[in-house]
């Protein structure tokens, strides 16, 4: 793709620059070397002819010919720095409104997966903003959620669990309905850290209070844990000071705003971000057709679909068709795909089949998981 071209180039760029200054700082320590020790020289021996110094030193600075190398070098990078912007220029194309089609957009959906895209990024005032500017006030209700995420983020990174443990408490069965594990590990999270500050008997009552709920399910951790009662205070030089690294708050930061986002039904990703992405990737090729089709432009508007494949990277690869995995039917829209509470994906009527309308609970054919009817959800295509 032209955009790993210029990625590629660029890196040759960075590399040859790098190695010329490399290059150019080796060239001027020899030549202050060969200067301090003339220097060194010249002041210890005061009765020795300094003029004959001065001529060695300046025989040896013309053998190493500091000028021609530090040309010669320049050269090689003024050569690769000026096919750079050639290809930059060849590759962006300013006019990009050719590949445009006269497309019917719902403004009112557009406004709110921008709104939307301010408050996931934290930048609150901004949304608010925009959403009075477009006249979208319905669309604040994004922002509560996710200024509750962000609060509880911010907590995290002072080490403050309080927040977090309030969410996962509240949303305790949800989380279990998608087999989530988040409220644990922010409990272990916290039993680290009050084992750590040596404070062994509180944690084993937050132990008994806190973490014995799960020893049914996660028994194995559970006693991971217990274990680590006999290393209070000085847990860094244990078995288990690998309980320690700041990778499980990174790890449980990034886990923990996956499930926030999938419980409010949105994305883990941006939908605009992830637009915007495709699209940069997907427009050299709409600019190259466009190139060809300059005389067809009633055939480019009305054009059902592209002649030719637009490549785009796996994270931008969608099933645009759902096919169940239990009936081998596609899906549509009297027999929509579900989505169940174990994260596995079956059209309507498999589930009315195995449920019994929905009368019972029954097992996923792919997981282990007891999945209640009622508790699926719709998913749009």
């Amino acid at each position: 793709m032209e955009l790993n071209t210029i990625k590629d180039t660029f890196d040759r760029v960075a590399k040859k620059q790098k190695l010329s200054s490399s290059k150019a700082q080796e060239v001027i320590d020899q030549i202050s070397r060969e200067i301090e020790q003339a220097l060194v020289r010249i002041r210890s021996l005061q009765n020795l002819d300094q003029k004959s110094i001065l001529t060695e030193l300046k025989t040896k600075l013309k053998e190493i010919a500091p000028l021609g190398q530090l040309e010669g070098l320049q050269k090689e990078l003024n050569a690769i720095l000026s096919k750079y912007p050639k290809l930059l220029e060849k590759s962006f194309n300013p006019d990009i409104s050719k590949a445009y089609r006269n497309v019917d957009f719902d403004i009112h959906t557009v406004n709110q997966i921008i709104a939307s895209h301010f408050y996931r990024q934290g930048l609150f005032d901004l949304g608010d903003c925009f959403i009075n500017e477009a006249g979208e006030p319905e669309a604040a209700g994004m922002k509560t959620p996710f200024l509750e995420l962000y609060q509880i983020l911010a907590a995290m990174r002072e080490r403050n669990l309080e927040l977090a443990l309030n969410w996962a408490a509240t949303n305790r069965d949800k989380l279990k309905q998608t087999g989530s594990d988040v409220e644990l590990k922010l409990h272990r999270l916290q039993f680290v850290e009050i084992l750590q500050k040596g404070n062994r008997d509180e944690a084993l009552k937050y132990a008994r209070t806190f973490l014995a709920p799960f020893a049914s399910t996660h028994l194995n951790e559970i006693q991971k844990l217990m274990a680590c009662l006999l290393w209070a205070g000085r847990l860094d030089s244990s078995p288990y000071s690998e309980l320690l690294s700041p990778t499980h708050w990174d790890t449980l930061t990034d886990e923990l705003t996956r499930q926030f986002c999938y419980l409010l039904g949105q994305s883990h990703e941006s939908p605009l971000s992830v637009t915007i992405a495709a699209g940069v990737q997907g427009l050299p090729t709409l600019l190259k057709l466009m190139s060809v089709m300059m005389g067809k432009m009633q055939e480019w508007q009305t054009m059902k679909q592209l002649p030719v494949p637009v490549d785009l990277d796996r994270e931008f690869q969608f099933h645009s068709i759902f096919v169940c995995p239990v009936s081998r039917e596609q899906a549509s829209e009297e027999n929509p795909p579900m989505l169940m509470s174990c994260g596995h994906v079956l059209c309507k009527q498999s589930i009315m089949k195995m449920s019994k309308s929905s009368t019972r609970p029954f097992k996923c054919p792919y997981c282990p998981m007891e999945v209640d009817a009622t508790h699926c959800r719709q998913l749009h295509f």
